[in-house]
Formats: structure tokens, C-alpha cells, sequence
């Protein structure tokens, strides 16, 4: 028998280690992970404070502006129906100008959504998903109430 409780021991620690493998991977992906959040939904407060995250929209025309003597650059996204303020420090991507489809990472540090990565797309006829999405769902709503903000 005490070959049988060997086994049943080696069999329990492989199960423990798997679990506890497991844990600790779905931990870290859920850590990596960065939602995706509208200008709309970020006024309505469904961002999270504590997290990263991203957000998405057009770059709002004539709100690009740039501090002197740094590379740190303020503007405006926009999903037709409200507005969320920029604030990011670095290069920004080539394609990244005002009208501009972009996706941003950061975090909301008071009502400025503070970028740490700014995504442009890729080539004239492409937008991202989620701005695309964002956008359709934010002119239907503006549609079915009468339009107009």
C-alpha cells in the first residue's frame, strides 16, 4: 500500500502544480489585458481608475497642441457625441494628425486621459475596429433620438 499512497501523493502535487500554474497565468493575462473604452463610456464613468486601458475616437480638428521645448503633446478624441481631453509625451506615429482615427493606451488621471502609446492606422482606408464600431454605435443613438448633439 505504500507504493499506491506514493502515487496518490505524486498524483495530488501534479494536480496542485497545475492549478497553481494556472492561477498564476490567468492572474497575469488578466493584468495585461486592456479594455477598450469610448469617449462616451469614458464620461459616463465605466473606465477604471486603477487600471490602463484604451480609448478611441478621431482627433478632434484644431485641438493638436504641443508644449515648446518638449515632446509632450495635447489634444482632443472625439466619438461624435463627447470628448476626452489627450496628454502624451513622446513621438507621436507618422500618420497622426487631426481627423485621425487613433487608439490610445493609458490611464485617466482626473478628466485628462493620460497616453503612454498612440496608435494610428495603417494606410488611408483602414480605421480600427473599435473606433469604427464606436463611432456607428454613437451616430445610430444620435440617429434614433433626432440626431445632433
Amino acid at each position: 500500500m505504500k507504493a499506491r499512497h506514493q502515487r496518490l501523493f505524486a498524483i495530488g502535487l501534479v494536480v496542485a502544480g497545475v492549478g497553481l500554474g494556472a492561477t498564476f497565468l490567468l492572474k497575469a493575462m488578466n493584468q495585461n489585458i486592456l479594455y477598450y473604452y469610448s469617449p462616451t463610456q469614458l464620461e459616463a464613468g465605466e473606465a477604471p481608475a486603477e487600471r490602463r486601458f484604451r480609448v478611441g475616437g478621431l482627433v478632434v480638428e484644431d485641438s493638436i497642441q504641443r508644449t515648446e521645448g518638449t515632446m509632450e503633446v495635447r489634444f482632443t478624441l472625439t466619438d461624435e457625441a463627447h470628448h476626452v481631453p489627450v496628454v502624451f509625451s513622446g513621438i507621436l506615429p507618422d500618420l497622426f494628425r487631426e481627423g485621425q482615427g487613433i487608439i490610445a493606451h493609458g490611464r485617466m488621471d482626473g478628466s485628462t486621459f493620460v497616453a503612454d502609446e498612440i496608435l494610428a492606422k495603417h494606410d488611408e482606408n483602414y480605421m480600427p475596429p473599435e473606433v469604427a464600431a464606436s463611432l456607428d454605435h454613437t451616430r445610430d443613438k444620435q440617429g434614433s433620438y433626432g440626431g445632433g448633439e
